[in-house]
């Protein structure tokens, strides 16, 4: 067997327990695409899986490779893979079943359920920084059913998943979204095609004096307050969706949503960043050799748009 060049931890830690080493080539099962990652898109789960936060749901074992987000080219494939040649250009929400090769690495095999085409519009930085943060807003917003004339309330607009909520609303028809952001990003947001209200104490109050009606969807990516804040603006709170507390948003009557591989929504996804609809905006790239950083800056949650790595 060869080797590659990987990020790998060897036991929950902190974040100085990323290291960079060689580890045999991971395997090429039935119905799996071996992809040479270009760029891998760092993300907060990412982390939580490195201090083990998901060990009691996912089978994990060491060494561990972390990383779910990738883009790079086919270099071989599965016999039972039908819609993947080596080659091809790729992108890849790469959740196995179970948690140990992840996407820091020159190579990582992945389910075929979970790759697109890479949209050829889009830079290998951005389109390794798509599919997590994309398909979460994507799927989020799905499920709240937002369309046409909508008012559309996404929380922490300015990040990695916001940036992307904030676009797919409008792609899908929404009239208004408004997004929550600090001070320093309302510019950022209004780009996007947001009205920007600050986050923090008051809220409710701010976006009721540019919502007088209240909103129709709202998407939270922190729990907490920004929960209730949604609920008591929302007229159904079956439209109400949360990434980050699935307990409290079941209380209020919304839905919690744990992002899905998928192929179909992948190309949808692509298929609007070629059209011109949707831009992921890369806010910083690190190498490989500098996973840590780039772990210690997301963990750090002021980050506009996505942190990505260059393999």
């Amino acid at each position: 067997m060869g080797r590659v060049k990987a990020i790998a931890i060897d036991a929950y830690g902190d974040v100085d327990r990323l290291t960079l080493r060689e580890l045999p080539s991971p395997p090429v099962g039935p119905d799996t695409v071996l992809v040479r990652v270009r760029t891998a898109g760092v993300n907060p789960v990412d982390g939580k899986i490195r201090e083990g936060h998901l060990a009691a749901l996912m089978p994990s074992h060491f060494p561990l490779v972390p990383g779910w987000d990738a883009a790079g080219v086919v270099e071989a494939v599965g016999p039972a893979v039908a819609g993947f040649a080596v080659g091809d250009e790729v992108i890849g929400y790469v959740r196995r079943d179970d948690v140990q090769h992840g996407t820091y690495a020159e190579l990582v095999p992945a389910p075929e359920r979970c790759l697109a085409d890479k949209p050829v519009q889009a830079s290998w930085a951005e389109a390794g920084g798509l599919p997590l943060a994309g398909l979460t807003a994507y799927q989020a917003l799905q499920l709240a059913r937002t369309g046409a004339g909508d008012t559309v309330l996404v929380h922490g607009a300015s990040g990695g998943v916001g940036h992307l909520a904030v676009q797919l609303a409008r792609a899908l028809g929404a009239g208004r979204v408004i997004g929550t952001a600090s001070e320093a990003n309302h510019d950022f947001v209004r780009s996007l095609g947001a009205e920007p209200v600050s986050h923090g104490d008051g809220l409710l109050d701010r976006v009721r004096a540019v919502a007088p009606d209240g909103v129709d969807v709202a998407l939270d990516l922190f729990g907490g307050d920004a929960l209730d804040v949604s609920a008591a603006l929302l007229a159904r709170p079956a439209r109400l969706v949360s990434t980050a507390d699935p307990e409290h948003v079941t209380r209020l009557g919304g839905s919690y949503v744990f992002v899905k591989p998928s192929t179909a929504d992948l190309s949808v996804l692509a298929g609007l960043v070629d059209a011109g609809r949707l831009a992921v905006h890369v806010t910083r790239t690190f190498p490989l050799a500098e996973a840590a950083e780039a772990q210690r800056l997301v963990a750090a949650g002021h980050v506009r748009g996505k942190v990505v790595l260059e393999v």
